[in-house]
């Protein structure tokens, strides 16, 4: 879905960022509330949904499968669901451009319907794995068709009335919980998650929203078990997304590493499963307060503030990584440009992400003069103590849009600008980034 040209950009620091910024609305929970919403039957409006390339792939699939999804004018979005157990089938292959999130989850929600759907990419979503999907899907009865290493493009041919299961996640991963809990909509009898470690818990929030009978409890070890009943009946919701607390990252990192800098960022989401980035930076001696803490739809939301901070290296531990897998990049940038060593681990995830970021994060960030090693499962940085980086080189984003961003961000404090060889994949996420970052130094 990304144009089939690339688009580099050059980043140079350009002063103190100063301002309040609106992020896009959270990913995570836009996907969903496409999906349930059209799974509901009558009209669900949600308004402060992310309007980027991989949300929009979801609002088509929905589309191509029976719902009526429409923009209003105010930016608000109608749905129209056909119900559980009423999926159409599709005509044509359903393109999910970048997005594995929109993947994963759509065959979850194929699987225990009587269709059958072929899903495809882009190049760098067609090289991420789809396995650990199938592998617990198939358990229901589904069959699947995938490219070799169970790859896209792939078919998906639902059953029904398919097999609940219960199913213990081998690894920590919030996708996988998703699509066997959707998959279990619609499947007779009970369906049960048992997730060793806690990972982001918006389909279970918002799935009782939409009232689902579901159960989560948590044992002595805080092994948690989450129970749904199947053949739900979903009823419409209105739902005001939060903003990303993902997307808030790179603005707030963006602050805290360029001196003189202060941005407070409003309305992002604050659920406890994905706050672990602000955990990080506090660790670190980021300066970070949080006001107008409230509850939007039964998400906690909070305005940031981030000013410039001396930061200091710390060991970031193991457990914190599902609380925020998907910052770690901008995370590393902050580490490169702190006082000490910054020692992470436990990152494997991060190497079948939309690229492998480890690599890539510690590529760019050597080009961009800080001092890496790069193990299995992390890297290990020693900052320049604050310090702007030397800058001067042109970094690889390999079609992730993290990772654009996180040189962007990079590029607030170098010596010498920084040129991400295509940021076109931004558009994925965060359509508004260039321009929010040139308003925050016109400021």
């Amino acid at each position: 879905m990304h144009s089939a040209q690339p688009r580099p950009v050059s980043f140079a620091a350009r002063g103190p960022l100063r301002g309040t910024v609106k992020v896009p609305g959270d990913k995570s929970i836009s996907h969903r509330s496409l999906m349930l919403s059209a799974l509901a039957i009558g009209e669900s409006r949600v308004s402060g949904l992310l309007e980027g390339e991989d949300v929009l792939a979801t609002a088509a699939a929905m589309r191509a499968m029976g719902a009526t999804i429409e923009r209003t004018d105010d930016g608000e979005w109608r749905i129209n669901g056909v119900g559980v157990g009423g999926l159409l089938q599709p005509q044509n292959a359903l393109d999910m451009g970048n997005s594995g999130t929109s993947t994963r989850l759509l065959m979850g929600l194929v699987a225990s319907h009587e269709i059958s759907a072929t899903f495809i990419g882009d190049a760098s979503l067609s090289k991420r794995p789809m396995g650990r999907v199938i592998d617990p899907l198939s358990l229901t009865g589904a069959e699947f068709n995938a490219s070799p290493g169970g790859r896209l493009p792939l078919m998906v041919r639902g059953m029904c009335p398919a097999v609940p299961i219960s199913y213990r996640l081998p690894v920590a991963s919030a996708q996988v919980k998703s699509a066997v809990l959707l998959a279990g909509l619609n499947t007779p009898g009970i369906t049960e998650v048992i997730e060793p470690v806690p990972t982001r818990d918006h389909s279970e929030r918002m799935l009782a929203g939409f009232g689902a009978g579901l159960t989560v409890e948590a044992d002595g070890q805080g092994t948690r078990h989450i129970r749904l009943i199947g053949e739900a009946e979903l009823k419409p919701q209105t739902i005001e997304v939060p903003g990303d607390p993902s997307s808030a990252a790179f603005p707030i990192v963006a602050a805290l590493v360029t001196p003189g800098s202060e941005v407070t960022v409003t309305h992002v989401g604050m659920n406890p499963t994905r706050t672990g980035i602000y955990k990080m930076l506090e660790a670190m001696g980021a300066d970070l307060t949080y006001s107008n803490e409230r509850v939007v739809g039964g998400e906690p939301v909070a305005d940031i503030t981030a000013r410039h901070s001396a930061l200091k290296g710390i060991e970031a531990p193991p457990d914190v990584a599902p609380s925020m897998i998907d910052e770690f990049p901008v995370f590393f940038v902050a580490a490169s440009m702190a006082e000490g060593r910054t020692t992470t681990s436990g990152l494997d995830e991060l190497r079948v992400k939309e690229s492998d970021r480890l690599a890539l994060m510690a590529a760019g960030v050597v080009a961009g003069g800080a001092r890496v090693e790069e193990r299995e499962d992390g890297l290990v940085i020693d900052g320049n103590g604050g310090d702007p980086l030397a800058g001067g080189a042109t970094v690889a984003s390999a079609l992730d849009h993290r990772i654009a961003m996180s040189f962007a961000v990079a590029g607030q404090n170098v010596r010498a600008a920084v040129t991400v060889d295509d940021v076109s994949p931004i558009a994925t996420s965060f359509p508004t980034f260039e321009a929010m970052l040139t308003g925050l130094a016109g400021a």
